[in-house]
């Protein structure tokens, strides 16, 4: 007679993402309020917090899988899906938005065919707004993949990801 497995019980991880919440872990093991400080280390390691890394983790802290959740869901900085190779960040402050901003942002959706905390269709091109990029005196701006882009038109954005290939 065959037996079915048991899934009752935790599923075991993908190495990578276990090794890389053990080393978040022990990395701020002690310290107090380290949820936040793990969470950042798992996704700068891994580029996203996957579902196995929340399990680890909360079973690690005790805390409830749902409590790590929402923390990972709360901010938008975390992300449970890999990010695309290039990752535009438009700035949504007042002074970008008084500069056109609004503008830029809808015409970046629409050039990506996505929203904000979203991927393109074929994964190249993750879109998130940001929260001022101190470069207010140059509104509007962007941010490619870690660096900043000021004076940022519709037309510079173009040409700004066609030389990141997309």
């Amino acid at each position: 007679m065959h037996t079915p497995p048991d899934t009752t019980g935790p599923c075991p991880a993908d190495e990578t993402i276990q090794q890389a919440a053990e080393r978040a872990l022990l990395r701020h093991q002690g310290q107090k309020g380290n949820l936040l400080p793990v969470l950042h280390a798992i996704q700068d390691d891994l580029g996203h917090i996957p579902d196995d890394a929340v399990r680890i983790v909360a079973q690690a802290l005790q805390l409830s899988r749902a409590e790590v959740h929402g923390v990972v869901s709360f901010y938008a900085h975390f992300r449970s899906k890999p990010a695309g190779a290039t990752v535009l960040e438009v700035c949504r402050a007042e002074s970008c938005q008084a500069m056109g901003g609004d503008a830029l942002a809808e015409h970046a959706k629409r050039r990506l065919a996505c929203d904000f905390h979203a991927t393109t269709a074929d994964g190249s091109v993750t879109l998130e707004p940001v929260y001022c990029l101190g470069l207010c005196a140059q509104s509007p701006a962007v941010m490619v993949n870690g660096q900043p882009h000021a004076r940022m038109t519709p037309e510079k954005l173009d040409r700004l990801l066609q030389s990141q290939g997309v």
